[in-house]
């Protein structure tokens, strides 16, 4: 057994895995199976969420990659391989993207390895490394990014797992600058809501049985994320609203892009 397969745990449900069910995937286990269908049940639309999520990504990178001529990605808080990765969006556009992931799960990082492979002109690489080890993650990234040129700083559905507030501002924050000018953060976060109760009792249920914890923000709260910098139209929305040319109903993941 490799030093990844001995931190795999499969007797408690985990994030990345039922965010992976939810979504279609086969990277996950039967807790992780019955604890998605226990959190559906209380709340039956939170499957969609995974799914606006994952589109909101494939639209944003589109959008640097394409319209901003971004060609750097740092995409952290990766979560499982699926469908339209972002090496995988940026490098149709842009064959010479460079992406860095970023992630502690290890069976991410065991998917990752194996799956995760980009363009010839381009390069995609791997970090195993949590949210809080900013130096490091800086360190190794610039190995593969230049980061005195514009990076597209991806923290989709990640900053969730930061409890206080403040700390979870102060990383966003250092991250931001130590990037050039030009730079975007793309980033998503669960939201309460009080049209939305029932995400509340998802997420308690959560919280209860599954790991790793996360915490709730309002749409107020995610906004602050973007502080200082330009954000772009339509600003900090529901994920299934950003740019999307097909109306569809609101979600409880908020989430904006926004230019440094």
């Amino acid at each position: 057994m490799t030093d990844i397969e001995s931190r795999i745990d499969t007797t408690r449900p985990h994030t990345a895995r039922i965010w992976n069910y939810w979504t279609g995937g086969k990277d996950n286990y039967p807790v992780d199976r019955e604890a998605g269908d226990r959190i559906r049940a209380l709340h039956p639309g939170i499957g969609e969420y995974a799914k606006a999520d994952r589109l909101f990504l494939g639209r944003a990178v589109r959008h640097l990659a394409g319209q901003e001529g971004i060609r750097q990605f740092l995409d952290i808080g990766t979560g499982l391989p699926s469908a339209d990765n972002t090496h995988e969006v940026a490098q149709r556009i842009a064959p010479d993207a460079r992406v860095v992931y970023v992630d502690n799960d290890p069976l991410v990082l065991a998917h990752a390895r194996a799956l995760l492979v980009g363009t010839p002109e381009g390069r995609t690489d791997y970090l195993d490394a949590d949210l809080r080890d900013i130096d490091t993650i800086l360190a190794a990234a610039s190995k593969t990014l230049d980061l005195s040129q514009p990076v597209a700083l991806m923290l989709l559905g990640v900053v969730i797992f930061i409890e206080d507030d403040e700390e979870s501002y102060a990383i966003v924050r250092r991250l931001l600058d130590a990037l050039a000018p030009g730079s975007h953060l793309v980033l998503s976060h669960t939201v309460t809501h009080p049209d939305m109760p029932d995400v509340d009792e998802a997420v308690a249920f959560w919280n209860e049985h599954g790991t790793p914890k996360l915490t709730q923000r309002t749409p107020a709260a995610v906004a602050r994320y973007f502080d200082g910098l330009e954000l772009l139209e339509p600003g900090v929305v529901s994920c299934s609203a950003w740019r999307w040319e097909t109306p569809t109903a609101d979600v409880a993941m908020y989430a904006g892009v926004g230019r440094k």
